[in-house]
């Protein structure tokens, strides 16, 4: 039988008694939150009052090092595969069968490859059809939906009747048919393939073939392989670096979604490497040379290499709307250790300063070469770098500059400016900022994703603002759904709508903390938006493509239609008032004194009487104030129907010690009207121009030829400069170059000279930067022309 024990109950002796006594004096009255936890703790297992006290448990261990990467397993049948440096070992020999007792016999009767030809040279057809002539690689670069030729050799002469042989590429770790990533090219058309090939000449054993990738293939870098049947099973050739190759986007191809049938913007956009950046303010417009360099060795391994670091599937990379937006995430590194570090601060201790850059080339091999993000970017180093990685895979793109540009906090469609009920400007209060100028690219594809008349120029912008999707990335909006107010379309159009057609509202703050708008400026925010001309070294004017003229019909029915799909704009109507405040356009150089004349143009027949108030700044070219250097608060007295200017001396003294990169010096006037109570405003940026630098370079250049360029520069300061670093580039002649000195005392000058070897005929540039703390953004650049 069975034999069932009972517990006898035990009861507590006089001393758990009073322990018991104690711990419900504490229920009763604890003496703080965790005595408390505690008690509970004791009462909820009688067993804890005889068990001795057991010592807390540790806490558990902070993580360090990389965040785990989610994988696919358990969720997939095969792994995905998302890195085109992986690939997979495709087998010399498939049986049909099991062998028989002595194996399979020998193959010698039956058709064998000796030798594949690429035919990957510059000189040669493939990459001068493909226009891929200019990469420094020592692969094979073609273009998807266009027809490129390799050379087989094989033991005997073919035979079409009774010979077969396909010409394999696979791409990624785990290739399939169905998936795009394993494509079987066949020379006749006995059977399916997404790609198409064909014999187009038979030479002795020498068998030429015509190959056209789809359309849509997928970008990157292929493996590729000859395979023949024979009767026993396929044989193909072993694995061989010599025959990878890469497929770009093609837009020279008609099927390809980023086809540009304009050939002139064509070539700009995707074969030049010389660029323009424009930067400073819009009635001063400055220029930098950029170096996009995306033929340079290494560049484009180095822009496949950015997608494989964020785990894009490989089945994605055909369609250029996923690679531009996951692209525009990758070239910041605030979520997803992308390309390249931020920083606004001033302080480039521990990286390059954003204004020394003078290509991408030496970003993209650092973050390939280190995988760690690069420090440090800007808007415009943001834009430069996004526009190689575009251009090297084939997407046409291009760098473009917006003059006061909204970065809108709230999502209003307003920049808020906040006065004190003198009306002068209360900082503390105003948050958002107008960045002189933004840098963003556009890239040129077709958008099926929308309706009929949204393809075309798409922006895209790698500068981290703010999150979409979750993470720092922005676009690809259509410009023309920007200009058309269809703020809803994807990607990201309402945000980028807000950068070019916010309004700047002034409120005036009362003593309650009430606000009431006073002025109204609808003209200010996206003044201009400019970008290179395609085939030669002007600004072209590009704002009528993302806005209707101000007060026009057409600009009324694109806010309205933003506001249906929930943009709030202030439709304050304000008399205007009858006093106009008009600052004058300067060109100042770093280091001089200067007078800011204040013009008051009274249009009323009454004297009219403003207490006015002057502030100059020395800001951030994101808007943000560094430091206010200048104050003044004088009243002005204006007759009827009269114009009075009032002046206001800037000492060099009173700013230089305050000045940040790019010397951007910000006014702005705010004053009220005594007799109306009327609010005037008026603000200006003025860019301070940096000294140059003199570049030259020896005459007489020709192709492998040595070369010598030299740049020269004078400090014109009275103090020394301290921890000098100098750049010099130029596409398709100059690799960077750069020299670091730690001490150029004021009024004296420096050369330097280096030599170099042009690798390819036509016009360029060498360009160069200076660099230091108490100086940024010295530039300079030559002309050149090389000879073959």
């Amino acid at each position: 039988m069975a034999r069932v024990f009972k517990q006898k109950q035990k009861f507590p002796n006089t001393e758990q008694q009073q322990r018991i006594h104690s711990i419900q004096q504490q229920l009763v009255s604890p003496t703080s939150s965790e005595s408390f936890q505690i008690v509970l703790l004791e009462l909820s297992s009688p067993c804890l009052i005889q068990a001795p006290a057991q010592p807390p448990l540790p806490p558990p261990p902070t993580p360090t090092g990389p965040r785990p990467k989610m994988t696919s397993s358990g969720r997939s049948a095969v792994p995905i595969s998302s890195s085109n440096s992986d690939s997979t070992d495709i087998p010399e020999f498939e049986p049909f069968g099991l062998p028989g007792p002595r194996g399979f016999p020998p193959l010698t009767d039956y058709l064998d490859i000796l030798k594949v030809d690429m035919m990957r040279l510059p000189e040669e057809t493939n990459k001068q059809q493909h226009h891929t002539n200019f990469y420094n690689s020592d692969y094979l670069v073609v273009r998807r939906g266009q027809e490129f030729e390799v050379k087989i050799t094989f033991n005997r002469p073919y035979k079409p009747a009774s010979d077969k042989f396909a010409v394999e590429f696979v791409i990624g770790s785990s290739p399939q048919f169905s998936k795009g990533t394993y494509i079987p090219v066949f020379p006749h058309n006995e059977r399916s393939s997404p790609w198409e090939g064909s014999i187009t000449n038979t030479a002795d054993d020498t068998v030429t073939m015509g190959i056209t990738a789809a359309a849509t293939c997928i970008v990157g870098k292929y493996n590729m392989y000859v395979a023949v049947v024979t009767p026993f099973g396929i044989r193909r050739t072993r694995k061989d670096k010599s025959r990878n190759l890469y497929i770009l986007f093609n837009p020279w191809a008609t099927a390809d979604a980023v086809f540009l049938d304009d050939e002139k913007e064509r070539d700009e956009c995707v074969m030049n490497e010389m660029g323009i950046l424009y930067h400073g303010a819009y009635d001063d417009v400055a220029e930098r040379n950029w170096n996009y360099g995306q033929f340079n060795f290494g560049v484009l391994d180095a822009c496949l290499y950015i997608m494989d670091r964020s785990d894009m599937p490989i089945t994605n990379r055909g369609d250029p709307i996923r690679v531009t937006r996951k692209a525009s995430a990758m070239l910041n590194s605030r979520d997803d250790e992308g390309v390249l570090v931020g920083n606004w601060s001033g302080d480039y201790t521990y990286g390059v300063a954003p204004t020394s850059w003078t290509g991408s080339t030496d970003i993209l091999l650092t973050y390939a070469s280190g995988q760690m993000p690069v420090c440090y970017a800007q808007c415009w180093v943001y834009a430069a770098v996004f526009n190689t990685f575009l251009r090297c895979l084939g997407i046409p793109s291009r760098v473009v500059t917006n003059f006061y540009s909204a970065h809108d906090t709230d999502g209003n469609l307003k920049m808020d400016i906040i006065l004190d009920e003198n009306g002068r400007i209360d900082r503390s209060r105003t948050k958002d900022s107008i960045w002189n100028y933004h840098c963003w690219n556009e890239c040129f594809m077709s958008r099926p994703d929308l309706p009929a008349g949204f393809g075309g120029w798409q922006v895209v912008d790698a500068t981290p603002q703010e999150t979409s999707d979750g993470m720092f990335r922005c676009g690809p909006a259509s410009v023309q759904a920007i200009k058309h107010g269809q703020i809803c379309f994807p990607f990201d159009a309402a945000f980028l709508f807000a950068e070019v057609n916010s309004d700047v509202v002034f409120y005036s703050r009362n003593k309650d903390g009430t606000m009431e708008p006073v002025r109204v400026n609808r003209t200010h925010i996206g003044r201009m938006v400019v970008t290179k001309s395609a085939g030669d070294m002007t600004r072209r004017e590009i704002t009528d493509q993302y806005k209707f003229p101000e007060g026009s019909t057409e600009e009324r029915t694109v806010l309205e239609k933003a506001e249906e799909y929930g943009c709030k704009r202030d439709k304050s109507e304000l008399p205007p008032a009858d006093v106009d405040l008009i600052l004058p356009t300067l060109e100042v150089s770093v280091g001089d004194d200067f007078e800011m004349s204040l013009e008051f143009v009274n249009r009323s027949d009454e004297r009219r009487t403003v207490d006015i108030y002057i502030s100059g700044s020395v800001v951030f070219y994101t808007g943000v104030t560094s430091s206010e250097f200048l104050f003044r608060n004088p009243t002005v007295t204006v007759g009827p129907n009269k114009s009075v200017k009032e002046s206001v001396t800037v000492e060099s003294k009173a700013y230089m010690k305050h000045l940040v990169e790019q010397a951007n010096i910000n006014f702005i006037a705010t004053g009220k009207v005594q007799e109306t109570g009327q609010i005037i405003t008026a603000m200006k940026v003025i860019t301070l121009h940096n000294p140059k630098l003199t570049v030259t370079v020896s005459e007489g250049g020709r192709v492998s030829e040595e070369m010598t360029a030299t740049v020269e520069f004078t400090n014109p300061f009275s103090f020394s400069l301290e921890g000098v670093y100098i750049r010099m580039e130029g596409p398709g002649v100059m690799l960077s170059k750069s020299k670091y000195y730690s001490l150029i005392q004021g009024r004296t000058s420096l050369s330097w000279a280096e030599y170099f070897t042009p690798q390819r005929a036509g016009d360029s540039r060498v360009i160069a930067s200076l660099d230091c703390p108490a100086l940024r953004q010295v530039l300079g650049q030559a002309s050149i022309t090389v000879k073959p």
